[in-house]
């Protein structure tokens, strides 16, 4: 033990990364690789410069880390931060400054960041956190990929509109006042975008007398750390608690949690950004650094994490156990995962340690692990994404397939068969489930629209994007959104146009829901939800991202179609994989034309249909199901496959709806269809087969 500024001290838990609350006092630890000198900064809370200077003993190092145990602190009397001393030279990505206050990388709280859009500190510190969190005896969720319906959402987005009527609104407590809602419409699994540390205000701006801020928070301060403005609760060296009750109460209802993260780039920018944590303790080590030095920016956001560095690697496993062991977290889907396989020089690699470690820890053996498989650098790896069989990905090539084919391009048919048969092409298997080595039930993420881009209702309500409130003159956001307006831009009053607008959302959702690989869909998604047009709302805190709730009775009938298709899809286990062989001989998977008997779909087939057909041993009998898409403007008359004398095919679903104005029929009330049946135009029907064994 010695004394260094009026506190005892004494070497602490080297093996123990960033503060941690002990019996005697606090244990600080922290690493760099080529710095010379550390110091610990104290501060009083919400204090701007530190009562306290604690600079580490030489004797206080082992290898490249510090550590040391300060006694008698009391984790409400402070917060904390570093200063680092070492080389500067920008060639060689050395930026060490000892005049910079540097947040820890495994602070578990992020003190100053309570109130949304407002920041306390003009520096960022740490803030030590207890857990005392009791989560019972509820076990890990062991459902497969296949059999969840993915919702992604905004924390914020989602019950800040006064129409979500929550007493909490924008925050994880609004979200679990929404849980009835979401058990209601039968997802079982939330995707929840960025909720790690993030500043709003960093990239702050004012357009049109607007404040523009970084809402979806795709820029992370800490990896450790959760949003501190989403708890409506002060959560003081008690951070996460109410995010924790969310998920508990989420898993208590049979919902898993996934979280969207960031390991692609951190909030630190580029040379001309902010200069608060990785920068000042090993920015050579931590970035992606071109010869000269500079930021290589493959995540258009000014840097790109340095992933396979083993230093790197070592952060991400720990933050990603962390979020696993302490928050019981069930899936993780990695924005811009590419980035993830680049080596130190930025190039794309065979086997990238970091894919493959996170593939194969065993504390992460049961969580999902979920790749958007391509990054801003140009790099494209949907269905060719390293460690395939363990990891998922969000399948772009469905977005784009099956948005073009809904709309009329009927070039695309063939390929819209494909991504309804689960994307063989791409997963080691074929348009028949005769090939053991596909992989797409547990690695296809199936979606049509997510926070990127146009909801549904804006996917058929507008030719082009519309982001000028951005304030980028719309040359922000995809120009490649494959989407229609049924003939008017925007708003409109015309009630055929709106007619046609519900069918093609319907259209959609069922499609979405009868396709083999994992549904995923937008919030807001399934009653209508509009963004005005904006594809890339990024930096849009206010009605045009927010979920208008008025819109769930206004168009309740849209509501009611996803809710039955859900629960279609959970009935009808052929769908989602493959079963044993049908008794009543229907191969398990095929793509058809107009006529059932035939196998094949023509390159430009206006109207395709597949059907998936196996045993269900549960159920002791065949499970049956014929999907047909009409994508023309003009009815076709169809046939759907010949069961003989084993049984009958019912309509459960018809877009286009009967002369009663019914879309779909429970179970016991299907029109039965003999031979034939006719395709309203730009339709969708879902047939089900009964057998008699």
């Amino acid at each position: 033990m010695m004394e260094i500024n009026g506190f005892l001290v004494r070497p602490g838990m080297f093996e123990l990364n960033g503060a941690t609350e002990m019996p005697t006092g606090v244990n600080f630890t922290v690493h760099t690789s080529c710095g010379t000198s550390c110091e610990l900064l104290l501060f009083h809370p919400n204090g701007e410069e530190p009562y306290a200077v604690l600079p580490f003993p030489e004797s206080y190092k082992i290898g490249n880390v510090y550590s040391m145990l300060v006694y008698d602190l009391k984790i409400q009397e402070f917060e904390y931060a570093y200063r680092i001393d070492g080389p500067y030279d920008e060639k060689k990505g050395l930026l060490f400054d000892k005049t910079k206050v540097l947040l820890d990388p495994y602070a578990q709280a992020v003190a100053g960041q309570q109130v949304w859009r407002e920041k306390r500190h003009a520096t960022y510190h740490g803030r030590v956190v207890q857990d005392f969190f009791d989560w019972g005896d509820q076990p890990q969720s062991t459902t497969e990929m296949s059999d969840l319906v993915i919702y992604e959402l905004h924390v914020r987005g989602f019950t800040m509109h006064d129409s979500s009527k929550v007493k909490n609104p924008g925050t994880f407590a609004g979200l679990k006042e929404k849980i009835p809602y979401l058990k209601e419409l039968g997802v079982n699994a939330v995707e929840l975008m960025p909720i790690f540390e993030f500043d709003e205000m960093i990239n702050a701006r004012e357009y049109q007398g607007k404040e523009l801020i970084e809402y979806w928070g795709y820029n992370t301060v800490s990896f450790f750390a959760p949003n501190a403005s989403y708890a409506a609760a002060e959560e003081v060296n008690n951070e996460g608690r109410e995010l924790k009750e969310l998920i508990k109460e989420l898993h208590e209802n049979g919902i898993e949690v996934i979280l969207d993260v960031v390991f692609n780039h951190t909030a630190e920018g580029n040379e001309a950004g902010p200069f608060f944590s990785f920068k000042g303790f090993d920015n050579n080590v931590y970035y992606l650094l071109t010869p000269e030095g500079n930021y290589y920016n493959f995540s258009g956001c000014g840097n790109s994490l340095n992933c396979n560095h083993p230093i790197v690697q070592q952060l991400i496993i720990e933050s990603l156990r962390y979020w696993t062991i302490n928050y019981r977290i069930d899936g993780f889907r990695f924005d811009l995962a590419s980035i993830l396989g680049r080596d130190e020089t930025g190039k794309p690699m065979n086997n990238p340690p970091l894919l493959k470690s996170l593939a194969y820890d065993p504390l992460l053996k049961n969580v999902k692990l979920i790749a958007e498989a391509w990054d801003a650098g140009g790099m494209y790896q949907v269905g060719n994404f390293p460690a395939s069989r363990r990891w998922a990905e969000w399948n772009g090539q469905y977005r784009d397939n099956l948005r073009g084919y809904l709309k009329g391009d009927f070039w695309e048919a063939r390929n819209a068969a494909w991504r309804i048969c689960g994307s063989g092409d791409l997963y080691g298997g074929y348009d028949t489930d005769g090939n053991d080595n596909y992989a797409g039930y547990n690695s296809c993420i199936n979606f049509l629209t997510c926070h990127d881009g146009f909801t549904l209702y804006d996917l058929y309500s507008y030719n082009e994007k519309h982001n000028e409130n951005n304030g980028w003159d719309n040359t922000d956001g995809a120009n490649d959104n494959r989407s229609w307006n049924c003939g008017a831009e925007g708003e409109t009053q015309d009630p055929e146009v709106l007619k046609l607008r519900h069918r093609m959302i319907r259209n959609a959702c069922a499609v979405l829901m009868c396709s083999r690989g994992t549904p995923m869909f937008f919030a807001g998604d399934e009653f209508g939800n509009t963004q005005y047009g904006n594809n890339n709302s990024y930096c849009q805190d206010n009605e045009i991202s927010w979920i208008d709730w008025s819109l769930l009775e206004k168009n309740r009938e849209l509501f009611e179609f996803f809710k039955f298709m859900i629960e279609y899809r959970k009935k009808h286990p052929t769908i989602r994989k493959k079963l044993a062989d049908a008794v009543c001989g229907m191969e398990g998977l095929h793509a058809h034309d107009a006529n059932a008997e035939k196998t094949s779909v023509s390159k430009n087939a206006r109207m395709l249909a597949v059907s998936f057909a196996g045993y269900d041993r549960k159920k002791g009998k065949d499970d049956l199901v014929y999907v047909a898409i009409n994508a023309n403007w003009e009815e076709v008359r169809i046939t759907v496959p010949n069961l003989s004398h084993h049984g009958a095919w019912y309509l459960s679903v018809n877009t286009y709806g009967d002369d009663q104005g019914r879309f779909y029929y429970s179970e016991g009330k299907e029109p039965r269809i003999d031979g034939e049946f006719v395709m309203k135009p730009r339709s969708v029907a879902v047939f089900t087969g009964r057998t008699i064994h």
